[in-house]
């Protein structure tokens, strides 16, 4: 088969598309014949030799797919050989196909185009593990999101307007946070002109955010505790403005609030915090609310696998708003 691969660490210019062993499925996965994929910030910190794959992972970039299944491994139930399937993955998506453990695998939601479904599992996966399982978002709520434009932010604040929460969000111009109003964002603050934490504290009336859902950890984490509500949680899931911050306890036990942080890639397939959990969760709850249009996938662009650089390069764009998709077939 081919697949993206990378001459060495670097600029996008460094991935290339040749030939590479095919998968084999090892017990309790199937092969995907891939239709899709979608760029991640994580494939580009990968690119640059800063997120190496957890062990035994494809190093091949690439952490969801949509596709159709073509081989069953041994013990895989519950599925069939042309099923139209999207995964979540720890490597592998960019490619023209992908073993895929079978816990992992996601329906394609009702109505919806087989290439777009490539642009939900690594983004739902990460909200939904994050704001609902593991912070228990509820109806009533303020959630914060830095960064409401992204695949993140733009899948962040529609499930939260789904269930009842009033979602405020950070973006660097008009037309993002014009674009974040439309998904159902009540509060929009422009980090480049306007303090985040001065203006969810005045529009909530000095309540603060319950949840605050950050991507930029280290240069964040002291404003956002300033920004959190009374038993709020500050959920962090990306590292942007540094790895290493102080964290003033005092301020934090005043309001007897917590940090929270947690990857998905490195999550096990299986048991406690697993992958599969997550998955089975999210497709009783989650995935009706895709099939009825109510959660939708905002694809910023639709490009060729071939063109896979300039997919990482559009990830870095003002103008991007939500995922890239690259088409493999």
């Amino acid at each position: 088969m081919r697949a993206i691969t990378l001459k060495e660490f670097g600029d996008p210019d460094v991935m290339e598309w040749t030939e590479v062993p095919d998968p084999r499925p090892g017990r309790g996965q199937v092969i995907v014949d891939v239709s899709a994929t979608a760029v991640n910030r994580a494939d580009l910190m990968q690119r640059q030799g800063f997120y190496p794959p957890p062990p035994g992972a494809s190093d091949i970039l690439g952490l969801e797919c949509s596709g159709i299944i073509s081989e069953l491994g041994e013990g895989v139930s519950g599925w069939n050989v042309g099923d139209k399937v999207c995964a979540l993955l720890a490597g592998g998506g960019y490619a023209e196909q992908v073993a895929v453990p079978a816990t992992q695998l996601f329906p394609i939601p009702q109505g919806l185009d087989l290439h777009v479904a490539a642009a939900l599992p690594e983004v739902a996966s990460t909200v939904w593990s994050n704001l609902v399982m593991d912070a228990h978002m509820r109806s009533g709520q303020v959630l914060l999101i830095h960064g409401g434009g992204s695949g993140i932010g733009t899948h962040a604040i529609q499930l939260a307007k789904q269930m009842g929460v009033t979602v405020a969000v950070t973006a660097g111009s008009k037309y993002k946070l014009d674009m974040c109003a439309d998904l159902g964002a009540d509060i929009l603050i422009d980090y480049k002109k306007q303090d985040f934490v001065a203006e969810i504290r005045s529009q909530t009336k000095d309540h603060g955010a319950d949840l605050i859902l950050d991507n930029m950890g280290a240069k964040y984490l002291d404003r956002n505790i300033d920004a959190l509500a009374m038993d709020g949680t500050v959920v962090t899931i990306g590292m942007q403005g540094g790895v290493k911050g102080e964290l003033n306890f005092g301020k934090l036990l005043a309001k007897r609030g917590s940090v929270h942080a947690a990857g998905l890639r490195g999550r096990p397939e299986t048991g406690p915090s697993s992958k599969a959990n997550i998955v089975a969760d999210m497709t009783a709850h989650l995935w009706p609310m895709i099939s009825e249009g109510r959660v939708t996938a905002v694809v910023h662009a639709e490009i060729p696998i071939t063109e896979a650089a300039q997919g990482h390069r559009m990830l870095d764009e003002a103008e991007t708003i939500g995922k890239v998709i690259l088409r493999v077939q």
